[in-house]
């Protein structure tokens, strides 16, 4: 956990948060054993921002990787931050419900299963695709 958690922290330093102030960092580990990495990128409208979590979990998938174990996630604030709802969705589309979220709280990291965050999570069976 430990590698994933600091590879989340060094991405905080990529962030570009003119707005907000509050920058965070991701790293999404593969099924295969690598790791992308992301950082939150705003504009001003807010609504054209990217996230930590949907930066990683893009590379990765540009390089072919389907199948995701864990993610975490850090920021700047030090405060524990989770994926937010939109990310959490996100991530359900390639990840299920045992997929591992790890947050870097004040008292050491934290660690959550997907299906915890988000217990009733929209995907293709709703669409009558599996």
């Amino acid at each position: 956990m430990d590698e994933l958690l600091n590879a989340a922290r060094e991405a905080v330093s990529k962030a570009y948060v003119p707005y907000s102030e509050y920058a965070v960092g991701a790293a999404i580990e593969t099924a295969a054993g690598g790791v992308y990495t992301g950082a939150n990128l705003e504009v001003s409208n807010y609504s054209n921002s990217l996230h930590a979590e949907e930066v990683a979990l893009s590379r990765a998938l540009m390089d072919g990787h389907e199948e995701f174990d864990r993610i975490a996630v850090s920021s700047e604030a030090g405060d524990g931050p989770t994926p937010c709802g939109m990310c959490r969705q996100t991530l359900s589309e390639f990840a299920g419900p045992d997929f591992e979220v790890i947050a870097d709280a004040p008292d050491g990291p934290e660690t959550y299963r997907l299906g915890e965050l988000l217990p009733h999570a929209f995907s293709g069976a709703n669409l009558g695709v599996e």
